[in-house]
């Protein structure tokens, strides 16, 4: 593609060099570049990729977007006010705008985003479905483990463009707070906006509640179909009132409010649950096989996107009912002594609550609760977590998680800062295994033992290794071993 095809649009402050340069490649990473490629140095916040020019230029970079007034003679130069702002508008127009022809649904919030677009994937399978987010991305029959929940635009594109030439008719992805704050998802078209639920988390990159929300908030101006919103939720209610005057339809969702979706007699199972969806248009028998109160409100927020899309109700219904578990969340491994072992993802305050309330309702023993922080992330949720843990569990075991750069002890002592210390309810066992192995140690019949905090992940970081570590793994050759 031309050059001066793949800039339009862009506000550029001045241009040093030729446009008429055929161009192969797109890359903001140095290392990927190659022969007849642009390169687009973005200021990072750790790497400044105006540094690595003259490395482009070995690797056979012509022109280069830049932030900086630089200049090098023989090769072209544009520069912009931002260039990661511009990277968004490069790549829809090297990948040719290719959100125009998907039926793209985004979903924001703190906790629920994962398995909302799971059930979406399950019910838009047969009519093809791609999927972006934080344990895959999918496009047609191919898997690419994710790297991040929302990806740089460059990469969002290429997916989507990948996914009209094979001809899949939807896509659902992740829309993470960051992701719409450093606008990766700028020039993306969305049918259907999704908000979950708001809750302390990200603060370290935020700083205030108010500027989580306001982040997550932005979603909803680039939608066009609807905008489906959990009017139970505070965040939901407040972002209700900012966007009502758009022209985009708002489908609500909701238990205790009245909302244009919303659930009755709600019947909770250790596997599934069960209500009666009620909307202007219909009541029907709803089944899901995925456990807890926030299956009910994550559920609600698929049909009201599934209505928007025009997914016929009966369809709805019954794919629901079929849905596969989301790997890392609520996975059950059953003990041949009668306790269970849930594994989750819970990793926010809010989420811990959820599933530990969740737990109460089905167990007949005790709640073992194993979980940490990770590191070099917000830290005004550990001693929130803390609290939750020890309030709601019958035994804590405050662990390691990704501890990152910082020592997992100062961790665990933010954790302890909001727990009440002559409680004796409580252990610290930093090494993540061995607090696995001592919770299933510990539990008799009756018991649950939560796992939280990675879920799907199969790794730790430690320092700046990431080690192989599957908390699933953990607790099936501990069971294992607990039989002998």
């Amino acid at each position: 593609m031309k050059l001066k095809d793949i800039i339009s649009g862009l506000d550029i402050i001045d241009i040093h060099g030729k446009l008429d340069l055929e161009i192969n490649s797109i890359d903001y990473d140095s290392r990927r570049l190659d022969k007849d490629s642009l390169f687009i140095c973005i200021k990072g916040f750790n790497v400044d990729g105006h540094n690595f020019i003259q490395e482009g230029i070995k690797k056979g970079s012509r022109a280069f977007i830049v932030q900086d007034d630089i200049f090098i003679e023989g090769y072209t130069f544009i520069r912009v006010k931002d260039t990661r702002d511009a990277m968004a508008i490069i790549a829809s127009n090297f990948y040719k705008n290719p959100t125009k022809d998907l039926n793209l649904v985004g979903v924001t919030g703190t906790n629920g985003k994962t398995t909302i677009t799971y059930l979406l994937k399950d019910i838009l399978h047969e009519e093809g479905v791609g999927l972006i987010g934080t344990i895959k991305n999918i496009i047609g029959d191919k898997e690419i483990v994710s790297s991040r929940t929302t990806p740089e635009s460059l990469q969002l594109q290429s997916y989507f463009r990948e996914m009209v030439d094979k001809n899949v008719k939807y896509c659902v992805m992740e829309v993470s707070s960051h992701s719409l704050e450093l606008k990766r998802v700028e020039e993306c078209e969305f049918k259907v906006g999704i908000f979950t639920n708001l809750t302390e988390d990200h603060l370290d990159f935020h700083k205030t509640l108010e500027n989580y929300r306001l982040a997550k908030q932005k979603l909803f101006y680039k939608t066009t179909k609807a905008n489906i919103i959990n009017i139970d939720d505070e965040g939901g209610r407040k972002i209700y009132e900012d966007i009502k005057h758009l022209k985009t339809p708002i489908i609500t969702y909701g238990i205790n409010n009245k909302a244009d979706i919303t659930a009755k007699d709600i019947k909770m199972f250790l596997d599934k649950v069960q209500y009666t969806v009620v909307t202007d248009e219909f009541e029907e028998e709803v089944e899901v096989p995925i456990p807890g109160k926030f299956t009910v409100y994550n559920s609600l927020a698929v049909i009201g996107a599934c209505i928007a899309l025009g997914i016929p109700k009966e369809i709805i219904i019954k794919r629901l009912k079929k849905a596969n578990k989301v790997p890392g969340r609520f996975e059950t491994i059953n003990s041949s002594k009668n306790f269970s072992v849930i594994v989750d993802y819970a990793h926010t305050p809010d989420a811990l609550e959820n599933i530990i309330k969740t737990a109460r309702e089905f167990v007949r023993g005790n709640i073992i609760t194993v979980f940490g922080c990770g590191g070099d992330r917000d830290r005004s949720k550990r001693p929130i977590m803390g609290k939750i843990s020890q309030d709601l569990s019958d035994i804590s075991i405050i662990t390691s998680d990704n501890p990152r750069s910082e020592d997992p002890k100062k961790i665990v002592e933010d954790i302890l800062e909001g727990m009440n210390k002559n409680i004796n309810n409580y252990k610290i066992i930093i090494d993540r295994k061995e607090a696995i192995k001592q919770a299933i140690a510990m539990a008799n019949e009756g018991d649950i033992v939560i796992v939280a905090g990675k879920g799907h992940e199969d790794y730790q970081i430690i320092g700046d290794k990431k080690i192989h570590f599957d908390d699933k793994e953990v607790v099936r050759e501990f069971l294992k071993e607990d039989k002998k």
